[in-house]
């Protein structure tokens, strides 16, 4: 390879940090990321900081409110929900599976994604028709009722919420990666490979994907908060984690009944959703700034 090729190829480790570090100048950024942090150390040590036991009940404390509320106890600062179980301990408890659940599906989707949108991009032709007319279908149906529907059949638990949400999720993944690859694929670097006999693994794997790893990365953060709604949505309706496990969606709709006389049930688990997606949104936002060319000076 000539050195006039090796100028034409981009230096994706250089770009790579380029963009961190302007992402580390955004304090906003950071301030989001910080709070994801502590969510995920949340959720870490679980059994070490939950004051309680998140599944223990005590029909006595039912409906408890809030340590700082008349009759409350600062034992269960947060109060207690319909059976009498500490809210607190089941809000970190249920960080857990809000967050297993978000990475692990992301995880899942964006692996396969890739690969669909590299192969779609590279050899085109009846590859790239029938990975698109697969894409095109699932994005017909709206992803909740497509993944309420999944789970109708396949029935709750943990494994079955992962695969329903990842059966459509892949999609968005896989539309990025075909889009920037069918850009970089007639590049020179590329051509230069092919050139020198390198085979479509090597070309797909060492030459295209680190240089279009930056928007895949962006959108699959984007996504990740998404995912997070989506699962609390399905726990929500009963069709998640089910009882005792703690959920956050699932927190939500044990309150829902007492939510004038015991606004505490359903609002702290709400705050927790509210406020992980909303720190992983402005995190991904500035994600998008730092590292998608579109958007960057």
């Amino acid at each position: 390879m000539t050195d006039a090729t090796l100028a034409a190829a981009p230096s994706a480790e250089s770009l790579f940090r380029r963009n961190l570090r302007d992402f580390r100048r955004n304090r906003l950024a950071m301030a989001s990321v910080a709070v994801i942090l502590i969510f995920v150390l949340m959720a870490v040590a679980a059994p070490l900081i939950a004051p309680q036991d998140p599944n223990e009940t005590d029909l006595f404390r039912r409906l408890q409110p809030p340590g700082w509320a008349e009759g409350g106890d600062w034992a269960f600062p947060l109060g207690c929900d319909a059976l009498g179980r500490d809210i607190l301990s089941r809000i970190i408890y249920g960080a857990r599976i809000s967050i297993f659940i978000g990475a692990a599906v992301i995880f899942l989707a964006t692996g396969v994604g890739i690969l669909a949108g590299l192969a779609a991009g590279y050899f085109r032709g009846w590859v790239d028709v029938v990975i698109s007319r697969v894409v095109d279908i699932l994005l017909g149906f709206p992803y909740l009722i497509f993944a309420i529907g999944l789970m109708a059949m396949m029935g709750p638990g943990l494994l079955n919420i992962v695969l329903a949400l990842a059966y459509k999720e892949w999609v968005i993944p896989c539309r990025v990666v075909r889009g920037e690859t069918l850009a970089v694929r007639e590049l020179e670097y590329v051509e230069a490979a092919r050139a020198l006999g390198a085979g479509p693994r090597h070309i797909m794997w060492r030459e295209i994907l680190p240089n279009i790893l930056s928007p895949v990365i962006v959108v699959s953060t984007i996504r990740m908060a998404h995912v997070i709604i989506l699962e609390a949505s399905l726990s929500f309706l009963g069709l998640g984690v089910q009882p005792p496990t703690a959920s956050w969606g699932s927190m939500v709709s044990d309150g829902r009944a007492f939510i004038l006389e015991a606004w505490w049930v359903s609002t702290f688990p709400g705050l927790a959703i509210l406020l992980l997606v909303l720190a992983i949104n402005v995190a991904s936002q500035a994600l998008r700034d730092a590292f998608d060319p579109r958007f960057s000076e």
